[in-house]
């Protein structure tokens, strides 16, 4: 494929945008070469500024479940837009959306929304801060809760340790109250609640992790990380920023049937558009102000053209559950495709796979937390994301994020992609 005018436009961003772009994964870092400018997109399909078309498997990373351009959501946003598009002030649509999240996910009775899947986690921490009056939280290796600093922290030499900064601007301050525990290991878990007696918040992590890899929490993780939870006074924060009306209705809590005592939600929410939330039980939100000490608040917050796109796509969820099943049947059926595929080929793999959420990773052994995930060869996940999109796929410009299927994809474009992964193969 020609991507000259990609090439041209990345050259221009550079000289006004850090990197040229303004997130850092979108700049092929991780990959080589110059990222794809898109122009449009409508169902399944990218189309770039070279005119090409491409199948999506990231889908806005994650919150275009029914396929880009939905028309319902598309026209919610014209239609909300018409009266104004900001007031900072209370509107309707802020409640009515709010009354539909909670109906939909358990264990919720207030939400508050923001702007960003990072805002709502770092409120979500403050939250748990303030309820609890202790200062430290456990974060998982591999977890991304946004770029607060309280979550640039990366883990020491020991298998138990504080966190260090891994970003400048960190303090050391801060990281000291972050403490790392690796994922899917819950007697680490134990031992740095049992070292931190006390003083710990909440534990932080996404239920099913997507960012390194979909990796999905081994057998008893979640629950036993509830019992920690319970036992020590500690509160249990859910990510579902990526897997939050994606994997069930409900999220996470209602598919593995875990309680979580603070949700996070993003991208979804706001049928694409910047939106984050949080959520919890009452007596936890009440210490939020104006009712209580904890301090949050945001301009654009409840922003009224991303609370009519996320209404109506949540409507629309909520009213045609057979969705969740057909995503999970393709992407069972792009599991499968693959699997042959690579083992006809002889191409050391495994594919770990969660409802609509699935990854590939060129290991010989399971990969279940950041440590596997990173020791997969990247060398060889390099020419096969180039082979892909060379052939009309688009995936993730990193071996350590997550596909995302949008119920837009048909059958024929699984075949196609089956197809591409087969040719791509054949070369390595």
């Amino acid at each position: 494929m020609i991507y000259q005018r990609s090439s041209t436009l990345f050259a221009a961003a550079k000289n006004v945008i850090p990197g040229g772009v303004n997130s850092p994964v979108r700049a092929f870092k991780a990959v080589g070469g110059d990222p794809i400018f898109v122009k449009k997109a409508k169902g399944a399909y990218l189309y770039d500024e070279d005119g090409n078309t491409l199948i999506d498997y990231i889908n806005s990373w994650g919150p275009m479940i029914l396929g880009h351009a939905h028309e319902p959501v598309v026209n919610a946003v014209i239609e909300k837009t018409k009266l104004g598009t900001s007031f900072g002030m209370p509107t309707e649509i802020e409640t009515k959306i709010a009354e539909l999240a909670i109906s939909m996910v358990p264990n919720i009775d207030k939400i508050r929304f923001v702007n960003s899947g990072t805002e709502a986690c770092m409120s979500a921490v403050r939250l748990a801060r303030g309820f609890t009056g202790k200062d430290k939280i456990i974060k998982f290796a591999g977890c991304y809760h946004g770029h607060s600093d309280s979550f640039l922290i990366q883990a020491g030499s020991g298998a138990v340790t504080f966190g260090s900064p891994n970003s400048p601007g960190v303090t050391k301050g801060t990281a000291k109250d972050t403490l790392l525990a690796e994922y899917n290991n819950l007697s680490q878990v134990a031992e740095i609640i049992n070292d931190n007696k006390n003083e710990i918040s909440c534990i932080i992590l996404e239920p099913i992790a997507g960012n390194m890899g979909c990796i999905p929490p081994a057998e008893g993780f979640l629950e036993g990380l509830r019992k920690l939870c319970d036992e020590n006074e500690i509160l249990l924060i859910f990510d579902e920023v990526m897997t939050g009306f994606r994997v069930a209705k409900g999220g996470v809590q209602e598919l593995k049937n875990v309680k979580a005592d603070i949700v996070t939600f993003g991208k979804v929410i706001g049928g694409g558009l910047p939106v984050g939330a949080f959520a919890a039980r009452e007596e936890i939100m009440n210490h939020l102000a104006p009712l209580g000490p904890v301090y949050q608040a945001g301009t654009l917050s409840g922003n009224p053209l991303a609370m009519a796109a996320g209404y109506a796509m949540l409507n629309e969820l909520n009213s045609k559950s057979e969705i969740f099943k057909s995503l999970q049947k393709k992407t069972e059926y792009l599991h499968k495709g693959m699997t042959e595929v690579l083992n006809n080929r002889s191409i050391a793999h495994t594919i770990n796979r969660e409802q609509s959420m699935i990854s590939v990773h060129f290991s010989e052994t399971p990969v279940t937390n950041f440590k596997t995930a990173a020791n997969a060869n990247n060398e060889t996940f390099k020419k096969f994301f180039h082979g892909l999109l060379n052939n009309g796929i688009y995936i993730a410009p990193s071996a350590f994020e997550t596909w995302f299927l949008c119920d837009a994809l048909s059958y024929k474009d699984l075949d196609k992609t089956i197809e591409v992964i087969d040719k791509t193969v054949q070369t390595f």
